[in-house]
């Protein structure tokens, strides 16, 4: 297959005319990247895609604006044997290029400077970094050794040869970087800390945080502080893991939730969401209730929503389509209840002070956040 018109394709749907990353998008065979890759089969499970067995779909996957799934749990489709069905969520992917794009355009990258690309996934962002600024500046880094090793051969195959580092970068960092850009949510707090340590002053670091979508940006003064602010784009990168997976979900809350009345029983004041996909409110419910893990379901025109939290709480509101939902909570804190106050802000207000909040974060790993008169702060000291 001729990929070079595809990705000719790519580019111009993901890049303006006068763009700097058209030229490395177009020159990127994002299909040597992704030879096999996981769909959902819509009932909860994966299934395989071999590129080698379907080349039309393969390049219609490898260059359509999209993210595809590399690896589900423990098991690398690469690994994967035709018939495996895996159960769990998504830990590594090649992220959709309009993304890596708009994520490469936060970080400011230079000629000369050093840059990281903290998350390799499939390669994509290490491989237009490598075209526009030289493989010489740029190192790579994932907690999965596998990824590490076939996202160097292939873009060694390509003619680029980044340095490669396996490493957990929420305990150690190697080596500093003029310029930081991180496609996996970083936690705030003690997870932080190296990242934050392996930035030059001066430099500057593109992130989004764990269990939110909002993309930080900010430059490194000298005292060791990081000034920027949140950006007015949004992103739902993957959280990272220290592991080969994620730890296993709060799945006694979840049951307790899905079949239990709870101490409290009320009727909600707005319908039922699915806070995973209303960014701005899982963005800030992370903020002033962190830890919350989501789950939503449908069923005919019932929706269900339920929020967990690891000191026990947990809430389910269900109601057909935009009724008031029904919702039933326990524990020490009434998880609906956190979420309805961030809906009546955003009805009295008109938007939540997010997008375009000021960002100071300091050497331990703490966000603070202010806009106007409001403050917050997230991540553990």
């Amino acid at each position: 297959m001729e990929w070079k018109t595809y990705a000719g394709g790519l580019a111009a749907r993901v890049t303006d005319p006068d763009s700097r990353w058209r030229a490395p998008v177009a020159g990127t065979s994002r299909h040597d990247l992704v030879p096999r890759w996981w769909e959902p089969d819509g009932h909860g499970s994966w299934v395989l895609r071999d590129g080698a067995t379907d080349p039309v779909e393969w390049m219609e996957a490898a260059y359509a604006d999209r993210s595809l799934v590399t690896r589900v749990g423990a098991l690398h489709a690469d690994h994967a044997k035709v018939g495996d069905r895996p159960h769990g969520l998504p830990t590594s992917s090649a992220t959709l290029p309009s993304l890596v794009v708009r994520m490469l355009r936060h970080g400011r990258l230079g000629p000369g400077l050093s840059f990281l690309d903290l998350g390799t996934g499939a390669g994509g962002l290490t491989a237009y970094a490598s075209s526009r600024f030289g493989a010489e500046n740029v190192t790579s880094l994932d907690v999965d050794a596998y990824v590490t090793s076939a996202a160097g051969e292939r873009l060694a195959s390509m003619g680029y040869h980044p340095e490669f580092v396996t490493a957990d970068a929420t305990e150690h960092v190697p080596g500093s970087y003029d310029r930081i850009v991180s496609t996996v949510g970083l936690p705030a707090g003690p997870g932080l800390r190296p990242v934050l340590a392996s930035l030059e002053p001066g430099g500057r670091v593109a992130t989004t945080l764990g269990r939110t979508c909002l993309i930080i940006t900010g430059w490194k003064h000298g005292n060791g502080d990081v000034i920027g602010q949140v950006e007015r784009d949004m992103a739902g990168f993957m959280l990272t893991r220290s592991g080969d997976d994620y730890p296993p979900a709060l799945a006694e809350l979840f049951a307790l939730a899905r079949s239990t009345e709870g101490d409290e029983r009320s009727t909600g004041r707005y319908p039922v969401v699915d806070v995973a996909e209303a960014w701005e409110l899982r963005s800030m419910l992370e903020i002033t209730t962190p830890g919350v893990e989501l789950g939503y379901e449908t069923h005919d025109r019932t929706r269900t929503a339920y929020l967990v939290h690891p000191d026990g709480s947990w809430a389910r509101a269900s109601a057909e389509f935009i009724a008031p939902p029904t919702v039933h909570q326990a524990g020490p804190q009434r998880l609906w209840t956190a979420l309805e106050r961030i809906r009546n802000r955003l009805n009295a207000e008109g938007s939540l002070p997010l997008l375009g909040a000021q960002v100071r974060i300091t050497p331990d790993g703490v966000c603070h956040l202010s806009r106007g008169k409001w403050r917050a702060a997230i991540g553990d000291r």
